[in-house]
């Protein structure tokens, strides 16, 4: 079954707990959340997964390339996330367009495979808890709560090999995809209304 995997948090299952100060905590104040409405378009890059959790790094690597090549200058945000579910929501709120970057496991297609999603290509599960939503709920959830959620919401995914093991590094199919899975979300930016 395609699903993106879900990012384990790495402050909860981590071997160590140093995080780079450019990364941020998930999730906003509720004042932050309403300021979001005022400000113009917006577009984000957001890599997903775990960065000691060798292929669920995926989003996070392809992320720093794409920033790596976009510059400082560029009006796109490129971030990381560890989370999914209501965090991911909060994070993805304020945004017109957003291109999530995670890996996949469907198991159908061979690792490092990149493949371009749209939310109604995810299917929605039954999560243990109501903390833990899939993707398309979130975003549903999102907007019935009043957030601004995404008009535009596009998936760069890499099929992962081994998303469980204790790793710094992907595996070598995965690591080679990189670059492929970086120009497809410059390719998914270019795209942009605005850009054409």
């Amino acid at each position: 079954m395609l699903r993106l995997r879900h990012a384990r948090a790495a402050g909860a299952d981590a071997a160590r707990g140093d995080r780079p100060a450019r990364r941020r905590r998930a999730g906003r104040q509720p004042e932050e959340a309403r300021a979001l409405t005022t400000r113009g378009p917006r577009t984000l890059v957001l890599g997903l997964g775990n960065p000691i959790l060798g292929d669920d790094a995926v989003g996070l690597k392809v992320a720093a390339l794409v920033a790596e090549r976009l510059g400082p200058a560029s009006p796109v945000e490129v971030d990381e996330e560890f989370h999914g579910g209501l965090r991911l929501m909060e994070r993805l709120a304020g945004y017109e367009r957003v291109v999530l970057v995670d890996a996949l496991t469907s198991g159908t297609v061979p690792p490092g495979t990149v493949v371009l999603l749209g939310p109604a290509d995810l299917p929605t599960r039954h999560a243990g808890s109501s903390h833990d939503v899939d993707l398309p709920t979130a975003l549903r959830l999102g907007a019935e709560m009043g957030l601004p959620m995404p008009r535009e919401l596009a998936i760069v995914g890499v099929e992962a090999e081994r998303v469980l093991d204790f790793s710094d590094d992907c595996t070598p199919a995965v690591a080679a995809s990189l670059p492929e899975a970086a120009a497809a979300v410059l390719a998914e930016l270019a795209s942009a209304p605005e850009a054409r």
